[in-house]
């Protein structure tokens, strides 16, 4: 006996360690632990680490994060995916098939549960609602989409939603950088750079390419590329790669050396494939804003879930390849197996047929589309990345074996399905210097550079004629709420109204006297007042050089109304507009103070003066570097 305690009694010494290593998880999960940890920690990181090197290090802990996000969000689709599987083979292998029409559907149900049950907040599309928090919330992205967006994408992928993982990713890694960025009170600038490094990790550790996935974040995040972001988002792409490297091993998404070398011969074909791939990206970008006002119609989630969602197991069945992500669809083109592509589909048993294959693609390349928006309209998760590659690709496949078919020229397959992938993704994400470089990394070379620069420009040429922005930014374009290279704009696009709205204007009535409207500008140092009603709807204005004349006249006190002195305004500004409305307004109307209207209502006054204080100073925040 030891202590009193029974030796078959005694604590074995698991027990004693998992006793205190839960004791240790309970300490750790304290606030008040969590207080004393980060401040313990910044005063060694003042103490230590200049503001510079301090962006390094977060860079490298966003970019092993974002790997693991990766990691994480990969395993747990492929164990729903395995799952699904499980019950095929063992429960009800005779209807396969069927299970198209219902495990979609069944994975959006889920999903919306999720959201309304579990997260309880609404579940934006990631990389829109990166580039939202940026231009209008000041880069700080809510702390829901930490765990919002992998919970809810894993089962609408894992069961068969016809969207991709990308965007979710992106989501969630750069909710992480924008949670650092606040969490350490960081300039808006170093946030937004923070957010880049996060979305260049994303796309580093799923498709193991560091170079596309920095460009990435220059040409769709908007981060400006100078010396001090360029070794953050390096730092970060390469810490993601290797994390994911080390989780995932050497499992690729995509990868294929180019196996034929392209014939300058060839470059009128793909140039021709640049015009087909902007064409098709025109029309999916149109379809997706389009089905989105069709959608709204139906007032009841409910109802839109039950109409897309069968609609989408409708397509589903008729051609299985639409199934999830598609990546494995990729994969058997490239490799020229399009015959498999028809298995477990109701024509397998014209795999043999080229003809029949040709037109069972050409409803790849047409419906993968729709699927995507049906998924996404009906309440599932997803992004747009994959299926703009599985698009890419089979028009790609489809035009060479078209030229193939017909013996007008023997085209290689595989090399104008890899390029048909960077056109499309060149004209859906308005990216195409992140789709030469991500399939030129993927491919492992630069043996393609050429074709991908002529098929992505031309791409992007044709889709930009009738489709000025993205289908990432086209919402954000029209309400004036899209950060861009350009400084002038991004910095408006900055700029809050309602923060520049000054309120110590002494408002009066319009059956007021002049002796009250003299009173009050004695206790006013403005020169302008507003004249409001009952309501305080907005009638116009009084200015204080109008009334010099006759303010010290007494005799007119009593005999002269406001309303009489009242001018209109030159312009109004509604509360909602955006700032380069406010500033045409100003430019067209030649003023100095425009007052600002909730509708009819009087809010305040804004004026040129404070707007280009308010201009100078957001302009040096912006585009400050962080000390070295």
């Amino acid at each position: 006996m030891r202590n009193g305690i029974p030796p078959n009694r005694q604590p074995s010494s698991f027990r004693r360690f998992s006793t205190q290593l839960w004791e240790l998880i309970r300490l750790l999960l304290k606030p008040r632990t969590h207080r004393l940890l980060f401040k313990r920690f910044m005063r060694w990181q003042q103490k230590n680490l200049r503001d510079q090197q301090f962006i390094y290090l977060l860079a490298v802990v966003i970019g092993f994060l974002s790997g693991v996000v990766a990691a994480v969000l990969k395993k747990v689709v492929s164990l729903v995916e395995l799952l699904l599987a499980f019950i095929d083979k063992t429960v009800v292998d005779d209807y396969h098939n069927y299970l198209y029409f219902a495990y979609p559907l069944l994975g959006i149900l889920i999903t919306l549960w999720l959201i309304k049950r579990v997260v309880r907040y609404e579940v934006a599309p990631g990389i829109p609602n990166v580039l939202f928090a940026l231009s209008k919330r000041n880069g700080r992205i809510r702390r829901h989409n930490l765990y919002s967006s992998i919970l809810t994408s894993a089962f609408t992928v894992g069961f068969g939603g016809s969207v991709g993982l990308e965007g979710p990713t992106v989501g969630t890694t750069s909710a992480v950088g924008s949670y650092f960025g606040s969490r350490f009170r960081l300039t808006y600038q170093t946030r937004m750079l923070l957010i880049g490094c996060a979305a260049s990790g994303a796309l580093a550790s799923l498709f193991k390419a560091p170079i596309a996935a920095i460009v990435f974040a220059v040409e769709v995040i908007m981060i400006d590329l100078t010396t001090a972001s360029m070794i953050p988002l390096l730092m970060a792409s390469a810490a993601a790669a290797l994390t994911s490297q080390f989780l995932l091993g050497d499992a690729l998404l995509l990868h294929f050396p180019v196996r034929e070398d392209f014939l300058y011969s060839d470059l009128p074909f793909f140039a021709g494939l640049g015009i087909c791939c902007g064409l098709l990206s025109t029309f999916f970008t149109k379809a997706f804003f389009r089905f989105l006002s069709w959608f709204e119609k139906l007032q009841h989630q409910l109802g839109r879930t039950m109409v897309a969602g069968l609609l989408l197991g409708g397509l589903i069945f008729l051609l299985p390849p639409l199934y999830g992500e598609g990546y494995a669809t990729i994969n058997l083109l490239i490799s020229n197996q399009s015959g498999v592509l028809l298995e477990n589909s109701l024509f397998a048993d014209y795999q043999d047929s080229f003809a029949v294959i040709l037109l069972f693609l050409l409803g790849l390349v047409l419906l993968k589309g729709v699927a995507t928006i049906l998924t996404i309209r009906a309440g599932g998760v997803g992004g747009i990345f994959a299926p703009a590659l599985f698009m890419g690709s089979t028009l790609g496949f489809f035009f060479a074996s078209l030229f193939r078919y017909f013996g007008i020229a023997k085209l290689s397959v595989s090399n104008f399905t890899l390029v048909g992938m960077g056109g499309v993704m060149a004209g859906i994400l308005h990216a195409p210097l992140t789709a030469i470089f991500l399939i030129a990394e993927i491919t492992g070379g630069y043996e393609l550079f050429i074709p991908l620069m002529i098929t992505a420009s031309i791409a992007y040429i044709t889709v930009r004629y009738t489709v000025p922005h993205s289908i990432y930014t086209l919402q954000l374009a029209r309400r004036g709420a899209l950060i861009t290279h350009d400084k002038d704009t991004a910095v408006l696009t900055l700029m809050k109204l309602k923060n520049e709205i000054e309120t110590n204007f002494l408002p009066i009535g319009p059956y007021d006297s002049l002796g009250d409207l003299v009173a009050i500008v004695a206790r006013s140092d403005r020169n302008l007042f507003p004249v409001l009603d009952e309501q305080n709807n907005f009638l116009g204005v009084v200015q204080l050089n109008d009334i010099r004349e006759i303010m010290f006249d007494r005799d007119q006190y009593d005999q002269v109304q406001v309303h009489e002195l009242m001018k209109d305004a030159p312009e109004f500004i509604q509360s909602n507009e955006n700032m380069d409305s406010v500033m045409k307004k100003f430019e067209n109307s030649g003023a100095w103070n425009l007052p600002v209207l909730e509708g009819s209502q009087y809010l305040g006054f804004v004026s040129k003066s404070k707007l280009f204080s308010a201009y100078r100073q957001l302009l040096r925040d912006f585009y400050q570097e962080p000390r070295g």
